[in-house]
């Protein structure tokens, strides 16, 4: 069902050389401006060979018992080694869910010595946070493309008010920094954000791209329900996010077991194609989005060259150091603004306010570096010249449009309905029953797999009768859903099941 996962073969030539060249010019260009003014003691840690190689990352953040792990047990279709499902509070560690042909958990403090995992600046959290890390591998085809991240679910009540021995939003910056999407859950029966949530929440300003935002469990409540659900919802969004525009919700019910309320089954169906059509570019636009962050943290460290430089040139030479850097913590506001006019710098480049004051509190400004123009020019240039000619070497996406996927229900004999869903991306055609009833008179197995081809789609279609019969024929695409009638009508009390 999830193969669309796994990275065309054609394709990673491309995408190599776009990373390769992501590589040499992190290296020979922003680097020495980054280690010049200490930018890795402000934002965020040098970025390693891991960093640019890693699989795409999702990332699950939502309060507990919202369906984070089933979430994560639904797309593998199995479960994974450290797994634990309950209406408790369950997770209580971050769990990185990770392709291996030997299956098994990494625990925190290896996984961070590890050269080739990308996990090495979490180290900076202790031994609080490693002891609740660690990393379950899965031989999983779905793990072929994309890497799956659990998280703690986020405490409410009088529980949040107990330390968790770690900086728990650090985390959360560090991984929103480094995911390519960022999955927020809420359950339809428990809206209320509570305050740990909303800071999780918080942490996460400066992603709203990556920002998914999915209403779990909606099957549990009707369509009246639901609407008057959703409504509360978006109110809660409003107070947190704090933006003009309307965040994009997902609705459904992300785990393998009957609707309750079934009313709702093809919103349900088209809300889950949504999302896991969105999760499917995530492979093709990697080397697009290593791209675009590291365009962002080159903005961001010429804005910090520009402050270092500023808060260097004010220092007076011999006495009154200790009072005048009070003044210009204080004051940082006045140096941003001054700054801007200077440089011609839009506001939304500059760090947070609050957070420069707290770091600029504990560092030395006399061992700050005035500005050094060749350092920036060598930036300006990476910018205009290398950035564009990367640009150019990704890939474009070839763009198909479908007005309408085909899903139709077929009656077998009247008696037991099937569904059968055709979808391009998926490039498989499969039936199955909408609920998990046992055979009476034997078993099929009915998959059409559709070989890509631009000009003429070619699909093969096989049928796996409890006789052991076999038929096959070529068909285009177009003759898909009539071949598949004539099948359904010929099955005679056949339940039809799938696996893709």
């Amino acid at each position: 069902m999830f193969s669309w996962l796994k990275k065309e073969g054609e394709k990673s030539e491309s995408i190599d050389n776009v990373v390769e060249g992501l590589k040499r010019i992190y290296k020979t260009k922003l680097l020495p401006l980054e280690l010049h003014y200490q930018f890795h003691d402000f934002h965020s840690p040098q970025l390693e060979e891991p960093d640019f190689d890693a699989k795409p990352m999702i990332l699950l953040v939502g309060q507990y018992s919202t369906g984070k792990t089933t979430f994560i047990k639904y797309l593998l279709e199995r479960d994974f080694p450290g797994i634990r499902i309950g209406p408790e509070p369950t997770t209580d560690r971050f769990i990185a869910v990770m392709y291996d042909e030997k299956e098994g958990v990494i625990p925190g403090n290896a996984l961070v010595v590890d050269p080739k995992k990308q996990f090495r600046p979490l180290s900076k959290f202790g031994n609080a946070f490693l002891n609740r890390f660690q990393c379950s591998t899965v031989a999983s085809p779905v793990l072929r493309g994309i890497s799956i991240v659990d998280t703690p679910g986020i405490l409410s009540g009088e529980k949040q008010r107990v330390d968790r021995g770690y900086d728990f939003t650090g985390v959360l910056e560090w991984f929103a920094e480094r995911v390519d999407r960022i999955i927020l859950l809420f359950d339809a029966h428990k809206l209320d954000i509570s305050d740990e949530f909303r800071r999780s929440i918080e942490a996460l300003r400066g992603h709203d791209d990556k920002i998914r935002i999915v209403l779990n469990k909606a099957d549990m409540i009707d369509h009246q329900q639901l609407m008057r659900v959703y409504g509360a919802l978006m109110w809660s969004l409003g107070k947190v996010l704090q933006t003009p525009e309307v965040a994009r919700v997902y609705i459904g019910s992300f785990w393998d077991q009957p609707l309750r309320y079934d009313v709702n089954r093809r919103l349900f169906e088209d809300e889950e194609q949504d999302l896991f059509r969105d999760m499917q570019s995530l492979p093709r636009n990697a080397a697009l989005r290593k791209l675009n962050d590291l365009i962002k943290r080159a903005r961001l460290a010429k804005v910090h060259a520009y402050i270092v430089s500023e808060l260097r040139k004010e220092m007076p030479s011999m006495f009154g150091k200790d009072g005048k850097k009070k003044e210009l913590i204080k004051n940082l506001g006045q140096v941003y603004d001054r700054i801007q006019r200077e440089q011609q710098i839009s506001p939304g480049d500059f760090p947070d306010i609050k957070k420069m004051q707290e770091t600029l509190a504990n560092h030395d400004f006399t061992k700050f570096h005035p500005l050094k123009p060749k350092l920036l020019e060598v930036v300006d240039h990476m910018l205009a010249t290398d950035i564009a000619r990367l640009m150019d070497m990704i890939p474009q996406e070839d763009i198909n449009v479908v007005t309408e996927p085909l899903i139709r229900d077929y009656q077998i004999n009247n008696s037991r309905s099937v569904r059968c869903s055709a979808s391009l991306d998926d490039t498989i055609v499969f039936a199955h029953t909408p609920h998990n009833n046992t055979p009476r008179h034997g078993s099929a197995w009915l998959g059409i797999a559709q070989r890509a081809s631009k000009e003429v789609p070619i699909a093969k279609c096989c049928v796996y009768a409890a006789n052991a019969e076999v038929q096959s024929a070529y068909l285009s695409s177009v003759e898909v859903s009539s071949v598949l009638n004539t099948i359904l009508d010929n099955l005679d009390q056949i339940v039809v099941t799938i696996k893709c």
